[in-house]
C-alpha cells in the first residue's frame, strides 16, 4: 500500500485531495503537510498532519523518511494573480518547493505528482483546442514557473529516473475550500456570493473563455494518472485535461436561471483581464485520453447544480 505525503495539504486542492486519497489508500497511509500552524491544526482533525516548510530541504527529507513516504503530491504554489504582486517570491516558493521535492524523490525513490496549469500557455498559443505540444510563452511568473516545472519533471525523470507525473489543470471549481489568488477564482467566489448576498461583482471580462474543471474530476485525474501504467505514458509532464469551457457571462446566466433574483456586474482588474485573455479557450486533451484513459464526468449544468446545493448547505450551517 502506498505511503503518500501531500505537501500544501491545506490549499484548495489539498483540502479535498487528502480525504480522496484516504478513501483509496487508507487513513494511516496519507500524511497532510502545510506550512501554516493553524492549517495544520485544522488538517489534524481529519488526518495525520505535520507542519512543513517545503523550502526547508532538511526538514522535508526528515518527514519523508520518518513516515516512509513513497509518493509525494507537491501542491505548493503562489497562484497567477497573487504571483504578479510579488514575482520574486512566487519564483522562490514555487520553484524552491519543486526542486526540493524532486531532489528528495531522487534520493528516496518517491514518485512525484506536481500540478501544472493552463497558465503555462501564453498569448501566442493556439487558443481553440490548444494542442498537447505547442508554443508555451506565458506572461506571468506563475506560468513561467509551471513551464519550468514541466521541464524539470521531464529532466529528473530522464536523468535520474524519478517517476514524475503531472496534469495541466484548468481553473478548478470546488466547494471544499476557497481558492487563493488565481485568475479563475471568480468561478468559485460567485457561488458563495450568489447564495449569501444575491449579487456578485466580477473582475474578469464577461467574454473571457477559460477551461474549467470540477473538483471531483480533478481528483479523479490526479489519482488516475498516478496509477497509470508507466509504459503507456509518453507525456509525463504534463498532460492537457479538459472538462468544460465558458465565460463569466455564461456562468452567471446559468446561476440566474436557478436564482432569478441573482444580479451581477463587472469591475475589471486589468491584470486578471490580461491573464485571462492570454490563456486557452479550451484544451485538446486527446493525449490524456489515449495514454491513461482520461474522461471527465461533470458537465457545466451538473456542476452548477452541485455547487449551489453545497453552498446553500454550508450557508445554512453558518460556515460562511
Amino acid at each position: 500500500m502506498k505511503r503518500i505525503l501531500v505537501v500544501g495539504g491545506g490549499g484548495q486542492i489539498g483540502t479535498e485531495l487528502v480525504p480522496h486519497l484516504q478513501k483509496i489508500y487508507g487513513y494511516d497511509n496519507v500524511i497532510a503537510a502545510d506550512v501554516k500552524p493553524d492549517v495544520v491544526k485544522r488538517l489534524s482533525l481529519t488526518s495525520t498532519a505535520v507542519r512543513l516548510d517545503a523550502l526547508d530541504a532538511d526538514s522535508y527529507a526528515e518527514i519523508v523518511k520518518k513516515y516512509k513516504i513513497d509518493s509525494i503530491y507537491n501542491l505548493v504554489a503562489l497562484l497567477s494573480a497573487t504571483g504578479e504582486k510579488n514575482p520574486r517570491l512566487a519564483w522562490k516558493i514555487n520553484m524552491g518547493a519543486l526542486l526540493n521535492t524532486l531532489n528528495i524523490a531522487g534520493e528516496t525513490g518517491c514518485a512525484v505528482f506536481t500540478p501544472s496549469s493552463i497558465g503555462a500557455f501564453g498569448a501566442n498559443t493556439p487558443h481553440n483546442k490548444t494542442p498537447q505540444d505547442t508554443i508555451m510563452r506565458p506572461n506571468t511568473m506563475y506560468g513561467v514557473c509551471k513551464v519550468s516545472g514541466e521541464l524539470l519533471g521531464d529532466y529528473y525523470n530522464s536523468r535520474f529516473g524519478v517517476d514524475t507525473r503531472s496534469v495541466r489543470f484548468p481553473g478548478i471549481i470546488s466547494n471544499g475550500a476557497m481558492p487563493g489568488g488565481g485568475t479563475t477564482d471568480y468561478a468559485v467566489e460567485v457561488f458563495y456570493k450568489a447564495v449569501k448576498e444575491g449579487r456578485y461583482t466580477c473582475e474578469v471580462p464577461a467574454d473571457a473563455y477559460m477551461d474549467m474543471i470540477y473538483m471531483p474530476d480533478a481528483l479523479k485525474a490526479t489519482t488516475q494518472l498516478m496509477e497509470a501504467d508507466p509504459l503507456r505514458l509518453i507525456h509525463r509532464n504534463s498532460f492537457n485535461i479538459a472538462s468544460m469551457s465558458f465565460t463569466p457571462e455564461q456562468l452567471f446566466r446559468k446561476i440566474k436561471e436557478r436564482i432569478p433574483d441573482f444580479s451581477y456586474d463587472y469591475s475589471i482588474d486589468p491584470v486578471k483581464a490580461q491573464i485571462a485573455y492570454s490563456w486557452p479557450d479550451c484544451l485538446d486533451d486527446s493525449c490524456a485520453r489515449s495514454e491513461w484513459d482520461w474522461k471527465p464526468v461533470w458537465g457545466m449544468d451538473e456542476m452548477v447544480d452541485d455547487m449551489l446545493k453545497a453552498c446553500r448547505r454550508k450557508f445554512a450551517n453558518g460556515e460562511f
